[in-house]
């Protein structure tokens, strides 16, 4: 198993060091690897915080890679929703996941975060 960090994956997202993002690109255009959805969080909390980037467009960079059939990742459908989701809320990612959660496999969230409470009740309500 090929496991990739956000180190990799930023780089090769941002080009902004050439030479790890030729490697990274090289990498995963040959094969496999696994993003852990660990992984896939720090990368949405960079991406926001750090370089400044819009949710929606980190929700499409992102999905582009995870969908590319070379990156493996847990549960493609619960992170596909969460990155949509973040992109149009106001959530953050992880509540982003959780509400994936309650929405994709009708899971039971249990929270104190009102936010992500209100989310799920409306989308209950519905």
């Amino acid at each position: 198993m090929k496991i990739v960090d956000a180190n990799f994956i930023l780089r090769y997202l941002l080009n902004d060091i050439e030479e790890q993002a030729n490697e990274a690109y090289t990498i995963l255009s040959r094969g496999s690897v696994y993003l852990p959805n660990e992984v896939i969080a720090e990368i949405v909390y960079v991406l926001e915080k750090v370089y400044k980037i819009d949710r929606k467009r980190i929700d499409v960079e992102i999905t582009d890679l995870i969908e590319s059939g070379n990156v493996y990742v847990d549960n493609i459908e619960i992170m596909s929703r969460a990155l949509a989701i973040y992109a149009k809320s106001r959530l953050d990612f992880i509540d982003s996941i959780l509400y994936a959660y309650a929405t994709v496999v009708n899971a039971t969230v249990y929270t104190f975060d009102i936010k992500l409470k209100n989310a799920i009740k409306a989308y209950n309500s519905k």
